[in-house]
C-alpha cells in the first residue's frame, strides 16, 4: 500500500472533513463507531500504545493502515508535533480516495488468502496420494502375500 496515498487522505480529510488525533481520541472514535479509517505509526515506542488499534478496527469493520513515521503522520494531520495515530471521522473530499484504497486492500487480502491456501491444497493432495498408494499396496498384499514380504524388505532397507 502506498503510504503517500494514506498521508494524502489524512491531509484532505483534515482540510475538508474531520479527524481525531492521538491514540486516545482514535480509540474513542473506534469504540463509538464514528471512525471511517484509522492510521497509526509503526515507529511508536512502546508498541503497546497502538497495538490494540488494528484489532479494534477489524472488530468494528474499519479500515486500518500502518505508516512509517509519527512525525509525517502528525504533519499530515496539521500538527506541529508527531502523533501515534489518527482517525478520519468525516471523510470530506477524501471519500473517493478512501474507497480506492479500500478496494486495493481488499484485492491484496484476497490474493494473500489464495497464496495461503495453495500450500494447504498441495499438502492435502500429497496426503490423498499417499493414502491411495497405501490402499493399493494393501490390496496388492491381499492378492499376493509374497508382495507383503517384498514391501517389508523395502521398508527395512529405507530404515
Amino acid at each position: 500500500m502506498d503510504q503517500n496515498k494514506i498521508y494524502e487522505i489524512v491531509e484532505v480529510a483534515r482540510k475538508t472533513g474531520k479527524i481525531k488525533k492521538g491514540t486516545n481520541e482514535t480509540t474513542k472514535a473506534l469504540e463509538k463507531g464514528i471512525a471511517k479509517i484509522v492510521v497509526y505509526a509503526s515507529d511508536v515506542n512502546p508498541k503497546e500504545v497502538v497495538m490494540h488499534l488494528p484489532l479494534l478496527s477489524k472488530e468494528k469493520g474499519v479500515l486500518c493502515f500502518e505508516v512509517d513515521s509519527r512525525e509525517q503522520l502528525g504533519a499530515s494531520a496539521g500538527l506541529p508535533v508527531a502523533t501515534a495515530s489518527i482517525a478520519v471521522v468525516e471523510a470530506g473530499e477524501s471519500k473517493k480516495m478512501i474507497d480506492e484504497i479500500a478496494k486495493e486492500k481488499e484485492v491484496k487480502e484476497k490474493q494473500e488468502e489464495k497464496e495461503e491456501k495453495k500450500p494447504e491444497e498441495k499438502k492435502e493432495k500429497v496426503e490423498e496420494k499417499e493414502k491411495t498408494e497405501e490402499k493399493k499396496e494393501k490390496k496388492e498384499v491381499k492378492e499376493d502375500p509374497k508382495k507383503e514380504e517384498k514391501t517389508e524388505e523395502k521398508e527395512e532397507k529405507k530404515d
